[in-house]
C-alpha cells in the first residue's frame, strides 16, 4: 500500500473516532490475495508485504467498533541518498608576473591583491586608484597627489619603449602602476579588486616620479 493510501486510512481512522460510526473505505480492487473480514477485525490475511497485495476498487466496511490492524513490510533503503557536499569554491590568485620580483614598488603593491575598490579609499581597507598608488609610494618616502588629474603633471614623461616596471601609467581618470611588457596593477572600479591586469587604456602615458 503506498504512502497516500496509508494517510488515506489515517484520516479515516480519526474521522471514525470522533464519529463513532461506521466507516466505509474506498481504496482501490484487490488483486493478489483475498481480505478476510473477521468479525469487525480487518486483516489482509498475512502481512502485507511485497507484491502480496494490490488494491484498486475495492470498498471495505466495517462497524464502529472495528479495530485495524496492518502488518506493514519492513522498509530497507537499497541506494541511500549521499548528502551533497558543498565544494568551497577555489580562489586562486593569478600568478606574479616576473617583474614583481625587480621592482621594490611592485613587491609592495603586489601585497594587496585581492583589496576592494572603494571610491575614496586610502588604506588597505580599501582603494581607489589614486588612493592605491599614493599609498604604495608613501611606503618608499614619495609624496602623490591625491587627484587623478594632477598626475599630468609630475614626475618625467618616459616613452612606451623606456618605461620600466613601477613607473606610473596615467590615462584619463584613472592612475596604475606598470609591471612590464603589457601588464599593470591598480584599483579597477567598484566591484572589483586590486590586481594585474593588461593595460586596458587607449590613451595613457608613462610617468616617473623616483
Amino acid at each position: 500500500m503506498g504512502i497516500r493510501s496509508w494517510r488515506a486510512f489515517a484520516r479515516l481512522l480519526a474521522l471514525h473516532a470522533i464519529l463513532g460510526g461506521a466507516v466505509l473505505v474506498s481504496v482501490g480492487g484487490v488483486r493478489g490475495e483475498d481480505l478476510d473480514l473477521a468479525g469487525d477485525a480487518f486483516a489482509a490475511g498475512g502481512a502485507l508485504t511485497g507484491s502480496n497485495y494490490a488494491l484498486d476498487d475495492a470498498r471495505i466496511e466495517a462497524s464502529g467498533a472495528a479495530s485495524w490492524d496492518f502488518d506493514s513490510p519492513e522498509i530497507s533503503v537499497q541506494s541511500p541518498l549521499k548528502p551533497k557536499s558543498v565544494a568551497k569554491r577555489a580562489v586562486a590568485g593569478s600568478p606574479l608576473p616576473p617583474s614583481v620580483a625587480g621592482s621594490a614598488i611592485l613587491q609592495e603593491a603586489a601585497k594587496y591583491v585581492g583589496v576592494p575598490y572603494l571610491y575614496g579609499g586610502t588604506t588597505p581597507a580599501g582603494f581607489d586608484c589614486t588612493g592605491f598608488v599614493q599609498y604604495v609610494y608613501a611606503k618608499f618616502g614619495v609624496s602623490l597627489p591625491r587627484a587623478s588629474s594632477s598626475y599630468w603633471v609630475i614626475g618625467t614623461r618616459i616613452a612606451p619603449k623606456d618605461a620600466q616596471p613601477g613607473d606610473l601609467i596615467v590615462s584619463s581618470g584613472h592612475v596604475a602602476i606598470y609591471a612590464g611588457g603589457n601588464l599593470q596593477i591598480d584599483a579597477p572600479r567598484e566591484g572589483k579588486t586590486i590586481q594585474f591586469r593588461a593595460i586596458w587604456q587607449t590613451s595613457y602615458v608613462f610617468i616617473r616620479v623616483t
